[in-house]
């Protein structure tokens, strides 16, 4: 079965498309991003579901993530090194599937952004935390401490571990409408 699923995954395009958003895309998005990849990695969906991450300002446009973020994911088996800043453009809008806000004014300011044929469904990320449910949002870790960048990991963790159980049922729900003879 685990090389049926392989040989399925090779060289097809993702079936879904996730896009992390915050402000600079230095330390919360490409933390998620990175974590969320390394979670679908470890499942056999990473063939799947592809994962970016993008800002909602273009400040550090083509740069590594903060040094800090890099650091607190890596104590916790996460490479962040390879990431790239960028900013959201219209054309995510219809690339991704779902686009992941860090808090509430990334939130707005996609909603603002998405043109009417919008296929992206903009939500928060915490929405999908397990154990931080009452923590509506990814705090940003720019102006604090190492304690801070720590802290920012366990409620990306939280979330990405929901993300992925929803992530699970919507391509199961895709499979099985294919699977429906037409």
């Amino acid at each position: 079965m685990k090389a049926l699923r392989r040989w399925l995954g090779r060289g097809a395009a993702p079936t879904l498309r996730v896009l992390m958003v915050c402000s600079g895309n230095i330390c919360r998005s490409p933390t998620a991003e990175g974590v969320l990849r390394a979670r679908l990695d470890a499942l056999g969906l990473g063939a799947r579901i592809e994962v970016g991450s993008a800002g909602t300002q273009d400040l550090h446009a083509g740069e590594a993530p903060d040094p800090r973020a890099i650091a607190a994911a890596r104590s916790r088996g996460y490479d962040l090194s390879a990431l790239r800043a960028r900013r959201v453009v219209g054309g995510d809008f219809m690339r991704f599937d779902r686009m992941l806000a860090m808090d509430e004014g990334h939130r707005r300011w996609l909603e603002r952004m998405a043109p009417p044929e919008a296929r992206a469904r903009v939500e928060l990320l915490m929405n999908h935390a397990q154990r931080y449910r009452d923590q509506p949002v990814v705090p940003d870790p720019y102006y604090g401490s190492g304690r801070d960048f720590e802290r920012m990991l366990d409620l990306v963790e939280d979330a990405c571990e929901g993300l992925v159980r929803a992530l699970r049922e919507e391509l199961a729900a895709r499979d099985a409408e294919r699977a429906v003879p037409r």
